[in-house]
C-alpha cells in the first residue's frame, strides 16, 4: 500500500471547497492530517475479523432431529447451543440447553433450584408437541459475516443476551461459529 502524502495544492483545494475562512495554517493542517491518518491506521490495524477467531468445525443439527439427540450432542460436546441447519447447510435457527430445558417445563429464566427439583423428580408440566428441534429452536438465528469485527460480535452478544453467533457466507451457509469463549481465548493470547 502506497503511503499517502499531502501536498500544499491538496490543502488549498480542500480549504477552497469549504467555502469559508478557516483560521489555521497549511502547516498546522498537515500536522493534524498526519496525526489523524496515524490514528486511522491504528484503528484499522486493531480490527480483528471474525474469521480469525471463530471455530470452523461446528456441531450442528437438523430441525427434524429429536430433542433427545439434541441434548446428547450438547452434552457430549460440552457446548450450550448449536446452529440448526437445512440440507444445503443454511442456518435456520439455534437450539440451546435453555430451549431443551424449556421443553421439559423449566422456564428460560430458570434457577439452579428449579433444575435440581426437576432432576429429583418434582413434577413439572411438560409442553405439548415438543418432540423435535424445530419445536423449540430460536428462529431465525442472528448471524454474522466472517469479515465483521469481533467488537461487533461482542456488542451483539451483549445486547441480545446470547452466547454465540453462527458465521455465514453471502448465501447464509454456515462456515463457523463465534462465541464469548472464542473471544476470551483470543484476547488471552494477545
Amino acid at each position: 500500500m502506497q503511503e499517502l502524502e499531502l501536498e500544499s495544492e491538496d490543502l488549498q483545494a480542500a480549504l477552497k471547497e469549504l467555502h469559508q475562512y478557516v483560521d489555521i495554517t497549511e502547516e498546522d493542517l498537515k500536522i493534524i492530517f498526519k496525526i489523524a491518518l496515524k490514528h486511522a491506521k491504528e484503528r484499522i490495524a486493531l480490527k480483528i475479523p471474525v474469521s480469525d477467531v471463530m471455530t470452523k468445525d461446528v456441531i450442528t443439527i437438523k430441525k427434524n432431529a429429536g430433542l433427545h439427540e439434541a441434548a446428547g450432542l450438547l452434552s457430549e460436546n460440552k457446548i450450550s447451543g448449536m446452529p440448526v441447519i437445512d440440507e444445503e447447510n443454511h442456518v435456520i435457527g439455534i437450539v440451546t440447553e435453555a430451549d431443551i430445558l424449556c421443553m421439559a417445563g423449566i422456564k428460560s429464566d430458570h434457577t439452579f433450584k428449579d433444575i435440581l427439583m426437576h432432576i429429583l423428580g418434582e413434577p413439572i408440566p411438560r409442553r405439548k408437541n415438543c418432540e423435535t428441534v424445530a419445536d423449540v429452536m430460536t428462529s431465525p438465528a442472528i448471524t454474522i459475516k466472517p469479515e465483521a469485527d469481533i467488537r461487533e460480535v461482542a456488542r451483539i452478544l451483549d445486547e441480545k443476551r446470547i452466547k454465540r453467533l453462527p458465521v455465514v457466507d453471502e448465501e447464509n451457509k454456515l462456515i463457523g461459529i463465534i462465541s464469548r469463549a472464542n473471544i476470551i481465548r483470543f484476547m488471552r493470547k494477545q
